[in-house]
């Protein structure tokens, strides 16, 4: 019996655990090195520890609006933020437990330490305790990610100028915050925030906040934002940061911006992007070739300049999604394994976790209409649907972007309830090549939320049944 393939990760991120477990699924000897905590970014200071929270201002909004549905509270009703962070911590901390008990379960070894190349088949690892040790491989998986970037200007603490790493772990409310970037992070940060009281104002050097996405979301969000006295900036940047008074660890913070406004603010959360963890790993003496960003680049079977080391997630750049790291983690296991599997990016679909929540996947508007795409849309709002209707969930759409020629999808854009979990039906009917009339002739079930999917689909050849005939 041939001995078994010997596979090495670094990192345990989406990526890399994920990787390490369908290695061993496949037959593998794996064994994965993390410094800090299994989950990476993903479960420890991203998605699941901003969601924990958002879920629970989602609450706090329900609450709210209780008398709306017949039920009175009584009493005043506050956020304890304290107890908010105790929640997320828990839910993160059976997270990390699953992780663990899964490489248990399929006989992964975990080496808690940091990892770098020490030539094409070994990695040098220095462990928490300082011991050194090497660890030999056939193919050696490359999954360190990414982390804040950081700016020199921004006068970092942890505490009062923070990085969106600092701010999941913040106790006490301020009554005020500053958020420097209206991309994704900074958005789903102003919904938290506003949703528990704090007087939020974003800044963004881009004309438009969530810049990355189709133009009628991204003013949708804006709008809701705003109903939620979220102030947003745009078209400016930061040019000074000073604390009022020095010695008082309490004083507000003083922002001039480039049109000479100035804003005070208790907290600053700096929400500009992030960097790739592409430094330490001793890529240059191994020869792996790196693109401009530092990100490492690879073929089509994320394999990197050096065959049999391979790299996954955050570090080869792209959409930095935690689902696009898992899907890179398994492509990359297969093919350590001699495998030939490629990695398909024509279908990614992406969620944004605001206050309403954004699904998107494929092309937007404009970017088919640049590609030479004879572009038909269609919409549709939740306020036509009975199940919007009954939620009290009333805000948003679906947009369908399809190609005119061949009816087929090729995007969708959801701002509304459930918009993270609905816009998975596009994506496998994208991925199946459907037209817009074949979804559009699915029976949906009533009443659901999904029916807005089959709306806006009807839409596109100008017969929903729940829209107005269109004038001229």
């Amino acid at each position: 019996m041939p001995e078994a393939r010997r596979i090495a990760v670094i990192g345990a991120g989406p990526g890399g655990y994920v990787a390490a477990l369908r290695g061993a699924q496949l037959g593998a000897k794996v064994t994965i090195i993390e410094d800090r905590e299994v989950g990476g970014t993903c479960l420890n200071r991203g998605c699941i520890p901003s969601k924990a929270i958002i879920s629970c201002v989602d609450v706090l909004d329900k609450i709210k609006k209780s008398e709306e549905f017949g039920i009175k509270i009584s009493g005043e009703v506050t956020p304890d933020l304290s107890r908010i962070i105790d929640r997320k911590n828990k839910i993160v901390g059976t997270l990390i437990k699953g992780i663990h008990s899964l490489f248990k379960s399929w006989g992964v070894e975990l080496i808690e330490g940091r990892g770098s190349l020490a030539d094409k088949h070994q990695v040098q690892v220095v462990t928490k305790g300082g011991e050194e040790r090497r660890v030999s491989a056939d193919s050696i998986i490359l999954a360190t990610g990414s982390r804040p970037a950081k700016i020199p200007m921004f006068p970092f603490d942890g505490k009062r100028v923070m990085t969106s790493d600092d701010v999941l772990d913040m106790r006490d409310l301020p009554s005020s915050i500053l958020i420097v970037g209206g991309g994704v992070i900074g958005c789903e940060f102003a919904s938290i925030y506003s949703g528990l009281g704090v007087e939020v104002t974003i800044v963004e050097l881009l004309p438009r906040i969530l810049a990355t996405e189709d133009e009628e979301i991204a003013s949708l969000l804006e709008r809701e934002l705003k109903k939620r006295d979220v102030k947003v900036i745009t078209g400016v940047k930061v040019d000074k940061v000073q604390t009022l008074n020095d010695k008082d660890q309490m004083s507000k913070l003083k922002v001039t911006l480039s049109d000479g406004r100035v804003i005070e603010s208790d907290k600053i959360l700096v929400s500009i992007g992030r960097e790739l963890c592409s430094g330490g790993l001793n890529l240059d003496k191994i020869g792996v070739t790196l693109g401009k960003r530092g990100e490492v680049l690879v073929n089509e079977w994320m394999e990197t300049s050096i065959p049999g080391i391979f790299a996954i997630g955050d570090l080869v750049g792209g959409s930095l999604l935690a689902h696009k790291a898992s899907a890179e983690g398994k492509v990359a296991a297969v093919n350590c394994i001699d495998g030939e599997e490629e990695m398909d990016y024509s279908i990614v679909p992406a969620g944004i976790f605001t206050l309403p929540e954004i699904g998107t996947v494929g092309l937007k508007e404009s970017e088919a209409r640049d590609r030479g795409i004879g572009v038909k849309v269609g919409r549709f709002n939740f306020r036509g649907l009975g199940k919007s209707q009954a939620m009290g969930e009333l805000s948003g759409m679906v947009k369908v972007v399809s190609d005119e020629r061949t009816k087929r999808v090729v995007g969708v854009h959801i701002i509304g309830p459930h918009a993270t979990d609905l816009i998975h039906e596009a994506a496998v009917a994208m991925k199946i090549g459907a037209t817009y009339e074949k979804i559009a002739d699915t029976i949906h079930a009533h009443p659901t939320l999904s029916e807005a999917v089959m709306e806006a689909m009807e839409d596109v050849g100008g017969v929903s049944i729940h829209t107005p005939k269109k004038r001229g």
